[in-house]
């Protein structure tokens, strides 16, 4: 089990994804398909849609809340958001879309190197409490 800190609450479950560099989502990831479009980024060409997923960074834009309200509109989103540090940008495009009514992702500040050694695919768990578990 990993404990982190919650950004934004919720509860949340799905396929591990932990991208292998920072990723800016403007113009890094397809608002509509959820799929990484940055051909010089590792994870070129993979589904970030219903993944928890384990971001070392964000890069860049302030379009990416507008990027996230997006892929949170057409179902493509992370189930969760797991960052090494809190991005502001990325908060407030999961806000926007709570006010407009659409679908949310809990986020959660943690030390990526807690998950260490779990294998990407691995199902987990994200609690309102900010932990992250293997059922």
């Amino acid at each position: 089990m990993v404990e982190g800190r919650v950004l934004i609450p919720g509860n949340a479950e799905g396929r591990f994804l932990r991208l292998q560099a920072p990723i800016s989502l403007w113009g890094g990831i397809d608002p509509v398909s959820g799929v990484v479009i940055d051909p010089r980024h590792p994870d070129y060409g993979v589904s970030i849609g219903g993944a928890v997923l384990a971001m070392p960074g964000a890069v860049g834009s302030s379009s990416s809340s507008a990027v996230m309200l997006e892929l949170l509109r057409e179902g493509n989103a992370p189930s969760a958001i797991l960052m090494a540090s809190a991005d502001a940008i990325l908060a407030i495009g999961i806000l926007v879309s709570l006010e407009l009514g659409y679908p949310t992702c809990p986020v959660l500040e943690v030390e990526l190197s807690a998950l260490d050694g779990t294998p990407q695919g691995t199902l987990l768990r994200v609690t309102s409490e900010g932990r992250v578990i293997s059922p």
